[in-house]
């Protein structure tokens, strides 16, 4: 049974990191797909459609407060649910 009348739409800007202004938690209870360039991401942290860029996680890089080190990607953005 797919189910997808009680998903909520996906947003233009949204990012993993809870403390970001840009953390939907709904839209977390599904599982999100991202294309990046016709290519299924896995690895997104945080991702703009309008703007056409992901973030990405450098390998195992920490930044000063211990968290990933962000790489910024651009192209072409689609989100999508599973």
């Amino acid at each position: 049974m797919n189910d997808t009348t009680n998903r909520p739409d996906l947003p233009d800007h949204l990012s993993t990191d809870a403390r970001s202004p840009h953390f939907v938690a709904a839209v977390f209870e599904h599982d999100v797909g991202i294309r990046f360039n016709g290519n299924e991401r896995t690895d997104v942290a945080e991702y703009c459609i309008s703007e056409g860029w992901i973030k990405v996680p450098s390998g195992k890089t920490l930044d000063r407060k211990g968290n990933p080190l962000l790489l910024k990607l651009k192209g072409k953005v689609e989100a999508f649910y599973r």
